[in-house]
C-alpha cells in the first residue's frame, strides 16, 4: 500500500487525484490519511525553507505496517544542503519520500496559475521520488519520470512514467 501523508495542510482534492494514477503506475493500491504537522525543527529562519532530510525523517517515524511506501507531500518550500531548493527528496531503497508544492506552481515565478499544469507537475514528482524508494537513480533520458528536474522546464518535459529502461528496473521489485 502507498499512503499519502499531508505534513500541515494540502488541498484534500489534490490528494484524491494521486489515488488513481500512482495507483496504477506502482501495481499498489493507494490511499490519503490524516496529516502530520510539519516538523518545526525542519524549518531553517535564515533560508525560510525547511530542511528536506528533517521532513523525511518526520515521516521515518511514523509507525505505518501496512505501508510499502509513504509519500508526504508539504506545502512549503523545501531544500537540502548544497541545493537551492528541491521539488522532492526520497529514502533511496526505503519506505518514504516527500514532495514539495510551492516551486510546482505558476504563481511561485509570479505567472498565471494553471491548474492543469500544476497537477501534471506533482504527479511527476510523485512518481519521481517513488521511484527513488524502489533504489531507481536519476535517467539521462530527458522524457524519463526519473530524469533528475532541476527547473520547472525539466519537469515539464518529463512525462509521468519511467522509459523502458527504467520500468525494466522497477518492474522486478513491485512484484
Amino acid at each position: 500500500m502507498i499512503l499519502l501523508i499531508p505534513v500541515g495542510p494540502v488541498q484534500d482534492d489534490l490528494l484524491s487525484g494521486l489515488i488513481e494514477p500512482l495507483a496504477a503506475t506502482f501495481g499498489l493500491p493507494c490511499r490519503a490519511i490524516a496529516p502530520i504537522p510539519i516538523p518545526p525543527r525542519a524549518y531553517n529562519h535564515r533560508r525560510g525553507q525547511y530542511l528536506g532530510p528533517r521532513v523525511l525523517s518526520a515521516l521515518a517515524r511514523l509507525p505505518l505496517p501496512d505501508a510499502e511506501r509513504v509519500l508526504g507531500i508539504i506545502d512549503a518550500d523545501c531544500y537540502a544542503r548544497g541545493l537551492n531548493f528541491i521539488f522532492g527528496q526520497a529514502s533511496i531503497h526505503g519506505r518514504d519520500c516527500f514532495i514539495a508544492l510551492p516551486r510546482l506552481r505558476q504563481s511561485f515565478y509570479n505567472l498565471p496559475e494553471d491548474e492543469a499544469l500544476f497537477r501534471q507537475r506533482v504527479l511527476k514528482e510523485a512518481v519521481h521520488e517513488l521511484g527513488h524508494t524502489y533504489g531507481l537513480d536519476h535517467c539521462p533520458a530527458p522524457r524519463c519520470v526519473m530524469h533528475f528536474s532541476n527547473s520547472l522546464h525539466d519537469t515539464d518535459v518529463k512525462e509521468a512514467r519511467f522509459c523502458s529502461r527504467c520500468r525494466v528496473q522497477i518492474d522486478p521489485l513491485m512484484s
